[in-house]
């Protein structure tokens, strides 16, 4: 595993993470390292942009595609990573309820 997922920079998510990975609290600092260390080719190879060379970085592609689940430390943490990153934010409203439909009741006098 020493030759996979080499890169050269830094990886840097300043949209979701502006202060870091390990600042933020969804990750710890083992995991924040690897995401600095590797992240690069975690996104190129998720995306397309890098091939698989060694073993491993073919199983991770087969991860990302949804052929296996993650098992090694490397598949895990880019995981979790696109699990806090791709999903759609939850919103809350103020009110705390579902909106409320307008009722319209009808008040004829049947009694004649």
């Amino acid at each position: 595993m020493a030759d996979s997922f080499f890169t050269t920079n830094r990886y840097f998510d300043n949209k979701n993470y502006p202060r870091g990975f390990s600042r933020h609290g969804h990750f710890t600092i083992r995991e924040a390292q690897l995401l600095e260390r590797c992240g690069h080719a975690y996104n190129d190879l998720d995306s397309g942009k890098r091939e698989p060379v060694t073993e491993d970085e073919w199983q991770f592609v087969a991860v990302c595609h949804g052929e296996l689940a993650p098992t090694n430390e490397h598949e895990k943490v880019w995981f979790k990573y696109i699990e806090h990153t791709r999903r759609p934010k939850r919103f809350h409203t103020l009110s705390g309820g579902k909106p409320q439909m307008d009722v319209v009741e009808d008040y004829t006098d049947t009694e004649d």
